[in-house]
């Protein structure tokens, strides 16, 4: 089972399989190559085979006469018979040649032409029109009983013959075998060595893949020594600014949002269990001292009541951390509708005012008449009250709280300004964490949640928040909301769950 696995995974690979393609394309190139090769070199074979026929068509005009001797019209080869050149170059002449009229009588024929046939007194004719209109050779292919190839030249020759001038159609030839037998032998050549030449390409190929994977590999070799102790430890990228380096780039960012993910998590869970811890003690210690010590009715009651608020404190806990959670998580969906924001504004400031009044605090507010824009209103109500709570809980009487509401543009201003305690400048970027408190606050005045949702709806509506704070003197925020939401889809899971905040 090893020893095919081995195979079986070698074949699965990347590495594999680009090789395989690598081999099948150059097979391809290479056979169309040789193709085209072989083409190349017939065709100019037949080239010089022609422009030979042409030149020994000049021979035969410079040789030949054609006379009328003794009543009968016949060929005759003029040239110096001791002269061995003239003799030979005669001799090639008529090797492959045919003589004929315009009517296809034939006046002189070789014994290698009349294997090919000699042409009939139709062909003749047909020859004689066509060379004669186009002022061009005729090319025909013949083969001889043998199965030889021959390349046959017809040309017209005009002699005067008794002062009449008459046409002669000459067909000389040459034979093709040795270039097709070489051609034969390159195609055989050619191909024969084209297996070890797709072997080589093949080598070439998982050579040249395994050095473009080898950056891949590093990649693959260097994710699987990062753990959950070293989520933030880079991929060192190649410097190249290909697609690579790319992926190393997207890599380490994934790497970086899980471990912000993994920190979230982490401090989600010391956070959790210290908040739960606490009430969770406080209903037991009540518990066990009206178990131990109490004595009389009103002291279970006592011990009871005690126990029954850290037990609503404990419940408060439970559901604003799953609220906020499913929030951050994306299961709750906002419901945008348009409305005027003055007015959600106006409704919730109202309910504060007892509170308010009641803790000796003066609540202003300066909000236009109407103010339309697209946004949740059960969120932006839930917004305002968080912050509206805060400023109450840490403006000591006798202090001021002033909300106010502009629109700039495309976008709306909301602020909540008090003249509170202040948050000292090394916990601002901090009190939108989940349970952070300001050390100089009061623990029992809330459960470090709410503006944990303030900034999750500001970021909901595609927004942003500001804090401004300066200690003794008081703090502000300013939330900043784009008029107009995009369209964004709802997911299924959330369309039957009928929760809009």
């Amino acid at each position: 089972m090893s020893i095919l696995s081995e195979p079986g995974r070698i074949a699965r690979g990347l590495r594999f399989r680009l090789t395989l393609i690598y081999v099948a394309f150059f097979s391809v190139l290479l056979a169309l190559v040789g193709i085209f090769f072989v083409a190349i070199v017939r065709t100019n074979l037949d080239s010089q085979v022609r422009q030979l026929l042409d030149d020994e068509w000049v021979a035969v005009r410079g040789f030949l006469r054609i006379e009328r001797v003794a009543g009968i019209v016949s060929p005759h080869w003029y040239f110096d018979r001791d002269d061995p050149d003239e003799s030979l170059a005669v001799s090639r002449l008529r090797r492959v040649d045919l003589i004929t009229d315009d009517e296809g009588r034939v006046l002189e024929v070789s014994q290698t032409y009349r294997s090919l046939g000699i042409d009939s007194p139709s062909q003749i004719s047909s020859i004689f029109r066509q060379a004669s209109r186009s002022q061009k050779p005729v090319w025909d292919v013949r083969t001889a009983a043998g199965g030889v190839p021959y390349l046959i030249r017809y040309g017209v020759l005009s002699q005067s013959i008794n002062r009449k001038h008459r046409g002669f159609v000459i067909a000389i030839g040459r034979s093709l075998a040795e270039n097709n037998q070489f051609v034969a032998k390159l195609r055989r050549n050619y191909f024969t060595a084209l297996p070890a030449l797709v072997f080589l390409c093949g080598l070439m190929g998982w050579f040249v893949s395994s050095r473009a994977l080898a950056p891949v590999k590093q990649l693959a070799g260097a994710a699987a020594r990062i753990s959950t102790t070293n989520l933030r430890q880079p991929i060192p990228e190649r410097g190249a600014g290909d697609e690579l380096d790319h992926l190393i780039q997207t890599f380490n960012n994934m790497m970086e949002r899980l471990a912000d993910s993994f920190d979230q998590i982490r401090q989600f869970s010391t956070d959790v269990s210290h908040e739960l811890r606490t009430p969770i003690t406080a209903v037991r210690g009540q518990l066990e001292v009206a178990l131990f010590t109490a004595e009389t009715t009103d002291q279970y009651r006592e011990a009871i009541a005690t126990a029954l608020e850290d037990v609503e404190r404990l419940g408060q806990i439970v559901r604003a951390l799953l609220l906020l959670s499913r929030a951050e998580s994306g299961q709750l969906a906002l419901q945008i509708v348009s409305l005027d924001l003055s007015a959600v504004v106006r409704d919730t400031v109202e309910q504060f005012e007892i509170p308010a009044e009641s803790s000796g605090l003066q609540l202003e507010v300066d909000l236009p008449e109407t103010c339309p824009a697209e946004v949740d209103r059960i969120q932006i109500e839930r917004l305002v009250s968080n912050l509206l709570s805060n400023a109450v809980k840490y403006t000591p009487p006798g202090g001021c709280i002033t909300v106010s509401l502009r629109s700039e543009g495309d976008s709306i201003r909301l602020a909540v300004k008090d003249t509170g305690q202040g948050i000292p400048p090394e916990d601002i970027p901090h009190i939108f964490d989940r349970f952070y408190r300001v050390q100089s606050a009061d623990p029992e005045k809330g459960l470090g949640l709410g503006l944990s949702f303030v900034a999750w709806i500001v970021k909901a509506h595609n927004g942003r928040v500001l804090v401004d704070s300066e200690l003794g003197k008081g703090t502000e925020f300013r939330v900043l909301l784009p008029v107009t939401q995009p369209v964004r889809p709802v997911p299924a899971v959330l369309a039957d769950s009928g929760q809009g905040g």
